[in-house]
């Protein structure tokens, strides 16, 4: 059956609930690609299109896998070698809990397994829930390594917190990332090895296993909230909320191919700074594009032009104005939640929005029939940053920052508009799907 085009609300709860960590996500996103005609190219063999190798063709649908990253694309039916890019950016990653190396701890009678911070999680948030384990192992297969993803959706791990009558003031404790974040998940005796649970739990034998990549997860499912349930309770929508708005982007794209090459770059480690093989601040995307040039029988001089002429929409969620706490925003640029998509600017290139970016969605969003909203951070707090600004730098594209409004950023459960949802991919679309090439 095809897969839906339409980004629903109740869509993205499943899709957040079918994908507790980064390698989760581009397996649920693969799965989906594949049931809509995309093929899946190897990195380590040539795309040269002889018949002996995997080709890129005019009209085709692709995607590469690269651990927690995925980029994706349609090729038009009819294209030339220096052919334009639309791209929209996001990142698989969300801040959460993950397993130490040594995780296994006794203390005071409790067995514990060791934990610590990823990203920029708001601790106190992760305290008394019901926690899963997921995200995958390396096993030893022969003289092979295999992968092999790993998900338990079991209340294994909770971490504790302090009764208020043992805090000094009632006020509750500042949380040290080193000791106060262990997860109790036994008592008595000697420690249980967590791996070994694990490496059972994914059916390997545990002596085989060689490297993991292990965090929790909330086992609350996501759902609509609130008097007339427009909104969405859940956890990673940031930034799982553009992961599947561009998905879904992206296949309507494919419906209705426009005059440039729509292309949906997902990455891991966005959260840690995005130094890493498939980060933003990897070769995957350059590399991936200029790929796709040379199959198409183009040179170097051929995806320079290509480059100049395309453009990115660097994907993340967005600050809603709190309503408990007003004065935290800047008071001129108020972001309500199902008020459609925001356009994120800061004069310090913590956003790379430029005039030309934010013209490209501006228009996006006028095609689309959605209101756009328009972001700027307090100037005396501190901004968040994106892989917008990477981007532009390791590619030479105009990119503008953009995203959904949300609450509780960084938290272990998030809040957003469900009507959000549908304008998001709506404006995506019409990015990826511009009616003229070039900027």
């Amino acid at each position: 059956m095809p897969v839906s085009t339409t980004a629903t609300a109740s869509g993205l709860c499943a899709f957040v609930d079918a994908s507790p960590s980064p390698f989760h996500v581009v397996r649920t996103v693969a799965t989906e690609l594949a049931a809509r005609g995309f093929t899946e190219l190897p990195e380590v063999r040539p795309w040269g299109g002889a018949d002996s190798e995997p080709g890129v063709r005019p009209g085709d649908r692709y995607f590469v896998v690269r651990g927690g990253s995925l980029v994706a694309w349609a090729e038009p039916a009819q294209v030339s070698p220096g052919h334009a890019f639309r791209v929209v950016g996001a990142h698989t990653d969300s801040p959460n809990l993950r397993v130490k190396q040594h995780p296994d701890l006794a203390v005071a009678g409790w067995q514990l397994v060791g934990l610590e911070p990823y990203g920029g999680a708001w601790l106190n948030s992760w305290l008394d829930r019901e926690l899963g384990i997921s995200g995958r192992l390396t096993v030893r297969a022969g003289n092979t390594v295999r992968e092999k993803l790993i998900r338990v959706d079991e209340p294994l791990l909770r971490v504790p917190q302090l009764a208020i009558h043992l805090s000094e003031d009632r006020r509750g404790v500042s949380l040290d990332p080193q000791r106060h974040v262990n997860a109790v998940w036994g008592v008595g005796g000697e420690p249980h090895s967590f791996t070994e649970f694990v490496a059972e739990r994914a059916g390997v034998d545990p002596g085989a296993v060689l490297g993991w990549e292990l965090m929790t997860h909330d086992l609350s499912p996501s759902r609509p909230v609130g008097r007339d349930l427009d909104l969405i309770s859940a956890p990673r929508l940031d930034n799982q909320g553009t992961c599947y708005a561009g998905l879904h982007a992206l296949l309507a794209a494919v419906d209705d191919p426009g005059a440039a090459t729509p292309v949906l770059a997902m990455f891991d480690h966005e959260e840690v700074g995005s130094q890493s093989d498939r980060g933003a601040q990897s070769d995957l995307l350059p590399a991936v594009l200029e790929r796709i040039v040379l199959a198409r029988g183009g040179g170097r001089s051929e995806y320079l032009a290509a480059l100049a002429g395309s453009v990115c929409a660097s994907g993340d969620m967005a600050h809603a104005t709190h309503p408990n706490y007003p004065e935290r925003h800047e008071p001129a640029h108020r972001i309500e939640v199902n008020g459609g998509p925001v356009l994120k600017v800061n004069q310090n290139l913590r956003y790379a929005t430029d005039a030309v970016g934010a013209g490209a969605f501006a228009l996006a969003c006028a095609q689309a029939g959605v209101p756009l909203q328009r972001y700027v951070h307090r100037a005396d707090l501190p901004c968040g940053s994106t892989i917008g600004p990477m981007t532009a730098a390791r590619t030479g594209m105009p990119t503008v920052d953009v995203g959904a409004p949300q609450l509780a950023m960084h938290s272990a459960r998030e809040l957003m508009g469900a009507a959000d949802v549908a304008s998001y991919s709506a404006a995506l679309t019409a990015f990826l799907t511009p009616a003229a090439a070039g900027r």
